[in-house]
């Protein structure tokens, strides 16, 4: 973060002010950990701070604590968006363009307070006071941390904002094991465990914590599996009847399209979601070695992310998408880019 934009941040926050804090859509454990942590951060500086999501975020992030003070917009659109017209200044955490909020723009579109941007994806667009961006670094968690120390408050530090903190470096790093995880992150770590976070119990309320119906629906989604060695690329499909006979609920299908890499000679692997709500088909893609995912999904499915993880959408019908996704792959072999 540039010195310039750390004194403008430092001026923005010396007084107490209505803040309001947003994650992307669709929010996952950085975005929701991110938001969390921030807003217990800005507590303790004596500002008023709300966190709106755009819409419900999945039952497994429940317990981090403040959760269940978060509003929905898509709940309430009218309370949201009178907070949203009151606030003073605008956090926008785990996202870098305002249509990863869905609905929600056309309200932020309209606002005249100054935004404060958090983000590690790559491409930020260009609508905040203050940036902070880095690709490099593995966690929006890791860069609030970050700015925590840039404001020189590393001393409001505790249990509760480590515990938010913590998630989202846990689960954008894929427990450790993505390759933009460094020392620092582990220092980082470290010193969250030195305050007392959970370590052992949180990766069991993420990750161990699954219904009956969501290990049928993996189970689902393995059997349609499909591999292409030639490609070196797999993929899953699942549609919206199969969604509906495990009775699928808001993060139930979190972390399936990984099991895709863990196959012998696969680099490339993605997963295809009918939501006959939307009309849409959701779509990861995931990567290992150099084929970027982010620059794919930008250029095929009005995507993005990073260069090993991203996602994207077709409004085709799911067997449209994936012809088109395998003649995609004739055109752009993964192995080509290792």
């Amino acid at each position: 973060m540039k010195n310039s934009e750390i004194q403008d941040l430092k001026l923005l926050l010396a007084t107490p002010k209505k803040i309001v804090i947003i994650p992307h859509r669709n929010p996952d454990g950085d975005a929701m950990g991110s938001t969390l942590g921030l807003h217990h951060f800005l507590i303790k500086l004596n500002h008023q701070s709300v966190v709106i999501s755009p819409n419900e975020f999945p039952e497994f992030l429940s317990w981090i604590p403040g959760a269940s003070n978060v509003l929905i917009f898509e709940k309430d659109k009218e309370k949201t968006t009178k907070i949203l017209q009151e606030a003073e200044l605008i956090f926008t955490l785990d996202f870098n363009a305002l249509h990863r909020v869905g609905e929600m723009e056309n309200v932020l579109k309209t606002l005249e307070s100054p935004f404060v941007m958090i983000d590690h994806h790559q491409k930020p667009d260009d609508y905040a006071k203050v940036t902070y961006s880095d690709t490099s670094i593995g966690s929006t968690c890791e860069m609030v941390y970050n700015v925590i120390g840039f404001l020189d408050q590393k001393n409001t530090l505790d249990l509760t904002i480590a515990t938010c903190l913590y998630t989202g470096i846990l689960t954008d790093s894929g427990s450790f094991r993505y390759p933009k995880t460094t020392g620092q992150t582990h220092r980082i770590v470290a010193e969250f465990i030195d305050l007392g976070v959970e370590n052992i119990q949180i990766p069991n309320l993420l990750f161990d914590n699954n219904s009956y119906n969501r290990l049928q629906l993996l189970g689902k989604a393995l059997q349609n599996m499909k591999v292409l060695p030639e490609y070196n690329t797999s993929y899953i499909t699942l549609t919206q009847a199969e969604l509906d006979a495990f009775e699928h609920i808001k993060g139930d299908t979190e972390g399936i399209v990984n099991y895709g890499l863990t196959i012998k000679n696969i680099h490339f692997t993605a997963i295809f979601i009918e939501n006959k709500e939307e009309n849409i088909i959701k779509i990861s893609f995931r990567s290992q070695g150099s084929f970027d995912v982010n620059e794919f999904a930008r250029a095929h499915f009005s995507g993005g992310g990073h260069s090993n993880a991203a996602g994207g959408k077709s409004e085709l019908s799911l067997e449209a998408t994936i012809e088109k996704f395998e003649k995609l792959l004739s055109k752009t072999h993964p192995e080509n880019e290792k």
